[in-house]
């Protein structure tokens, strides 16, 4: 799609809108025409070579109504634009964010987490001041070509030695406008990284402050900040000059008027009405070059930014920008999904936590949409009870490195404990992420009581599944929202959901409890704590599967042994995965599975793989002489 398609595309999404909003700024850049007569017959007037029939102060009167009449048309002007630009952006915007909760974790964005906010933030927003600038420009046509045929009747000569320099001025410095999208895309580029740092230490303040490196990321924020400085002033530099050669015309063609209307006047071929008029349309005429400048301008720089959107659809189709779905306001005609959430996964998230966690937070309204695409697979509205999970030939291998998984089995029986080991790199984290969808299967099918799954991301979800990553992802936020994540929770919930995490104490300790601030990604909290209240959030969805990845790594050996005896105790018959080298977890699995280069090394219970794995009594031991 090229970037006039997409234009004309945003145009498309609400047609009615969009000429309702033309027709009202039409009659705003319209509206000067009748001050411009009414000004010229006020000083034909007063020069004696036209009479007023109700007299000069019904011209005065005239000329405030129109005033207030224009005011009142820009007012409803206002209305129209603000609420076509704005809810075209909402769409682009709500269809990029669709597009990369949908997308398996492993590629979800194609960019920094920073950079992804200066796509949706920034390139939208580019979109929006396309749109809206065309508006105008449509409609000061209209004035122009009216206004045009009434100076030609007064004095054609004058009219094109006048307009004509200013239409060459103006078409010399729209020829410079070829530079904007170089600059544009440098200062965008620019401002990504900036905006992409600032996320990247806001996320490893611990790391930075333990490796005493904070003048070494100081300094290369700077050496960025410098250079988005630099790109900036000359993007700002060269639009501020174009839009001052375009806004400036209007005093060079004043000046020719006045120069030309001198000797015209002098042999009676010209009033001061004539002059008054010509000066009056001057400004809306040059306005019309001036906004066809800004206008081509903004056209350029929303080629950039459409460029850079598509990089966010990583090959999708560039329609899927503009396809017609809900915003939240209003009822779209054609629209796909009325609730505003259809196909929604949880396969990534812009801020950087894993969307496994964002659909955990998911409200109930989420659930109906999903299962309709479950009956869509053949599977019911709301998945039966579970009896048996299986994965059969399971494989996913990282394009970069050819390491991953490969021909996995895995069996899990409603109400088991199972584990899944290894050392570091057998593939532990990849099995479970390939699992609930975060990673794209590349082999293998996954079922449910025998029932394929064809949609793993979508499917594992509360209330079939509920999961927690190996490192876990807090908002700046209160502790109840990062544990309820907009979920409606009564409070005893909530408070077995804490007790279920060992949290109680730490909340009691708290200053502010369960409303104190965590900060960006609960860098306020321990270690301990930010595990344990990612799995409060988990346990507080009452799922059938709970999903732990190495959940209890950060914790002491008293806490985590609470901890598990919680869970067995309030889990009731749900089934629990678990990938874990610590032997408080090994020695109650009903069932472990030891990874080792991708593969299945073996399996059993703790007793039996003492006997048979190698890898089994390293990790057992070394957990020991730990």
């Amino acid at each position: 799609m090229k970037t006039r398609h997409f234009f004309w595309r945003m145009i498309a999404y609400l047609p009615g809108l969009y000429l309702l909003n033309l027709f009202v700024w039409s009659l705003i850049h319209m509206a000067p025409l009748v001050p411009g007569l009414l000004t010229k017959a006020f000083f034909d007037h007063l020069e004696g070579t036209y009479e007023f029939p109700y007299g000069v102060w019904a011209i005065a009167v005239l000329l405030i109504g129109a005033a207030l009449a224009r005011i009142a048309v820009i007012y409803a002007g206002f209305m129209t634009d603000v609420h076509f630009r704005f809810r075209v952006s909402t769409l682009i915007r709500r269809n990029m964010l669709a597009h990369v909760l949908k997308e398996p974790g492993a590629k979800a964005i194609p960019c920094s987490p920073g950079e992804a906010i200066s796509n949706f933030r920034d390139d939208v927003e580019q979109a929006e001041e396309a749109t809206s600038w065309s508006v105008d420009t449509l409609g000061l046509i209209g004035f122009v070509i009216a206004a045009s045929m009434i100076l030609v009747s007064i004095d054609a000569e004058l009219t094109v030695l006048v307009f004509v320099p200013l239409i060459l001025v103006v078409t010399a410095a729209q020829i410079a406008t070829a530079r904007i999208q170089k600059f544009r895309a440098a200062s965008r580029e620019s401002t990504a990284k900036v905006t992409g740092a600032i996320s990247e230490i806001f996320a490893n303040v611990q790391a930075i402050q333990v490796a005493g490196a904070e003048k070494r990321v100081v300094d290369k924020f700077s050496r960025l900040s410098e250079q988005r400085r630099q790109s900036m002033v000359k993007d700002k530099l060269l639009s501020e000059t174009l839009s001052s050669v375009f806004t400036n015309s209007v005093n060079l063609g004043t000046g020719l008027i006045l120069v030309l209307a001198g000797y015209k006047m002098r042999d009676g071929q010209f009033t001061v009405g004539d002059l008054s008029l010509f000066v009056y349309y001057l400004t809306f005429v040059t306005q019309l070059i001036a906004n066809v400048g800004n206008f081509m301008t903004y056209y350029k720089q929303l080629g950039v930014s459409f460029q850079r959107m598509k990089t966010m659809l990583q090959g999708a189709p560039a329609s899927l920008l503009t396809a017609a779905n809900y915003i939240g306001v209003g009822k779209v005609k054609g629209s796909h999904d009325e609730r505003g959430v259809k196909n929604q996964s949880k396969s990534a998230s812009i801020s950087g936590m894993p969307a496994a966690e964002v659909h955990l937070g998911a409200s109930e309204d989420v659930i109906p949409n999903v299962m309709n695409e479950f009956h869509q697979q053949g599977m019911s509205a709301l998945a039966p009870k579970l009896q048996v999970l299986q994965a059969k030939d399971l494989t996913y291998r990282y394009p970069e490195s050819g390491r991953g998984i490969k021909d996995i089995h895995l069996r899990l029986e409603q109400g088991s404990f199972t584990v899944v080991t290894g050392m570091i790199g057998s593939g532990k984290t990849t099995l479970i992420r390939t699992l609930l969808g975060l990673l794209p299967a590349q082999h293998g099918e996954i079922t449910w009581n025998g029932e394929r799954i064809a949609a793993p991301a979508d499917f594992f979800i509360p209330p079939q599944s509920a999961y927690t990553a190996q490192i876990p992802r807090l908002y700046s936020d209160k502790l109840s929202s990062n544990i309820l994540l907009g979920l409606s929770a009564s409070e005893e919930q909530l408070n077995k959901a804490i007790h279920g995490a060992v949290m109680e104490e730490d909340v009691a300790h708290l200053q502010l409890g369960l409303d104190t601030m965590v900060g960006p990604r609960g860098v306020k909290l321990s270690g301990g704590q930010v595990q344990r209240t990612a799995a409060a959030r988990m346990l507080v969805r009452d799922a059938q599967l709970y999903v732990f990845d190495d959940l209890s790594s950060a914790l002491d050996v008293d806490t985590e042994r609470r901890l598990w005896e919680r869970l067995f105790q309030d889990r009731g018959e749900a089934t629990c995965l678990v990938v874990s080298h610590r032997k408080a977890a090994l020695s109650r699995a009903d069932h472990i599975i030891v990874l080792n280069g991708g593969a299945i090394e073996a399996e059993g219970t703790a007793e039996y793989l003492l006997k048979v794995s190698e890898s089994f009594r390293k990790l057992w031991h070394g957990e020991e002489a730990g």
